[in-house]
């Protein structure tokens, strides 16, 4: 193998590692009750505006329902509830960020979106352990505090967002959703 053979060869993975680098450290952050948080801008798929959900039965209070998104059943989820806060009024500065969580597509409805942050690893402490009822509920999903200047944004781990039930049963209400639609 010649040099420009081995030089053209890693060309492809510096390209793929400068793609995850470029990632790495940037979350997208949305307002929900007086908190910030933020999501890892590697599971943020898009941002859409706020839209009729089809609700299913006997599902947890927290997943709102389904959506569909050019032709693609997705569920969502209202984050505020998620986290046992009060629930608030959708608006028009409501809307849904569409992740991809273990291998699923799932639509987070908060409040406002605030911005993307760059927040370098020193500046992320992992969450404290004190706390009781909402605090104490909600400190499960985030895994670090993140420092911005002279704020902090609740930084959240998107799998223990949702747990395998949860994901299980919007699976099967999506598969359920499309094959009634096939008909």
């Amino acid at each position: 193998m010649d040099e420009t053979s081995k030089w053209n060869g890693q060309e492809g993975a510096d390209t793929a590692l400068s793609e995850d680098d470029a990632q790495k450290g940037k979350y997208m952050t949305f307002k929900s009750g007086n908190e910030y948080f933020g999501l890892g801008i590697q599971y943020v798929e898009q941002i859409i505006q706020f839209q009729s959900i089809t609700a299913i039965p006997e599902t947890e209070d927290y997943i709102k329902g389904l959506i569909n998104l050019r032709g693609k059943v997705i569920p969502v989820v209202d984050v505020r509830l998620r986290f046992k806060q009060e629930p608030f009024e959708y608006n028009d500065r409501t809307c849904i960020i569409v992740i991809n969580v273990k291998t699923m597509t799932v639509g987070l409805i908060v409040e406002q979106i605030a911005e993307v942050v760059e927040i370098r690893e020193e500046n992320i402490l992992p969450p404290p352990s004190i706390g009781r009822g909402d605090r104490a509920h909600q400190n499960k999903y985030v895994y670090g505090i993140g420092k911005v200047g002279d704020t902090v944004k609740l930084l959240l781990d998107p799998d223990k967002l949702l747990n395998d039930e949860d994901l299980s049963a919007m699976e099967q209400a999506s598969e359920m959703n499309l094959e009634g639609n096939e008909r």
